[in-house]
C-alpha cells in the first residue's frame, strides 16, 4: 500500500501564520481552477473525497493540509500533502485573485519544509501564462517539480508524448522538472506519480 493512502485531513488555513510549524516534509499541489487538482489528490490518496472541488471553480480559498501518519510513531506526522488554492478563474474579482497570488507566492517562497511541488496542468490546455509565472516562483527557489498533465485519457498516446515534450520546454525555468501524463479516471501515470511524491516525503520508508 502506498504511504499516500494513509493521508487524512489535518487543517485548513487562510494565511501562512495559521499553518502548523514547518517540521516535516511537505509536497504542495498547485494548478489552475478546473485543472483536475482535487481529483489527482484523491486518486493518489486512494480516497474519494479527501480533497474537495467546489462546484464554482476558484471558490476554494484555503490551504488544506493532509497529514500522513508516521508508521513508527503514530502520534507524529511523516509528511503532508498540501492543497493550495486554484488560480486563474476569470469570474473572481481582481482583488481576490491578487490575494490568492500572495498566498501562493508566500507559501512557495517561505515555507521551509516544502520538499517538492506538484504542478497540475490540463494536458489539453497546456502550460498557460499563469503557469509560467508560477514556474518562475518555483525556479527562484530551486524546488523539484512534478508536472502532472491531467486528463491524459482524452488524448491518444502520440499526442501525450508531444505534450510532455512541450511542457518540459515551457517550464524549462524550473531546474529539476519531471513531466508525466496523468489521468485520475483511467489511472494513467498513477504509480509513477505516487512513487515520485513518496520519495520526496520519505525516501527511506517502505510502506
Amino acid at each position: 500500500m502506498s504511504l499516500l493512502h494513509r493521508a487524512r485531513f489535518t487543517v485548513s488555513a487562510a494565511r501562512l501564520d495559521q499553518l502548523p510549524p514547518p517540521t516535516t516534509a511537505e509536497v504542495c499541489f498547485v494548478g489552475r481552477s478546473n485543472s483536475g487538482k482535487s481529483s489527482a489528490i484523491n486518486v493518489l490518496a486512494n480516497q474519494k473525497r479527501l480533497a474537495f472541488s467546489s462546484k464554482t471553480p476558484g471558490r476554494t480559498r484555503l490551504i488544506n493540509l493532509f497529514g500522513i501518519p508516521d508508521p513508527v510513531e503514530p502520534e507524529a506526522w511523516l509528511g503532508f500533502l498540501v492543497d493550495l488554492p486554484g488560480y486563474g478563474y476569470a469570474a473572481i474579482d481582481q482583488k481576490a485573485r491578487e490575494a490568492w497570488a500572495d498566498v501562493l507566492g508566500d507559501y512557495l517562497h517561505q515555507r521551509t519544509s516544502l520538499a517538492g511541488v506538484v504542478m497540475v496542468v490540463d494536458i489539453r490546455r497546456g502550460v498557460t501564462e499563469l503557469d509560467r509565472r508560477l514556474a518562475h516562483w518555483i525556479g527562484l527557489r530551486g524546488l523539484p517539480t512534478l508536472a502532472l498533465l491531467t486528463k491524459a485519457d482524452k488524448l491518444p498516446y502520440g499526442q501525450r508524448i508531444k505534450a510532455v515534450q512541450q511542457t518540459r520546454h515551457d517550464l524549462a525555468e524550473i531546474g529539476t522538472l519531471t513531466a508525466l501524463p496523468f489521468s485520475a479516471t483511467q489511472r494513467i501515470g498513477l504509480d509513477e506519480a505516487a512513487l515520485h511524491i513518496e520519495n520526496w516525503i520519505s525516501p527511506q520508508v517502505v510502506p
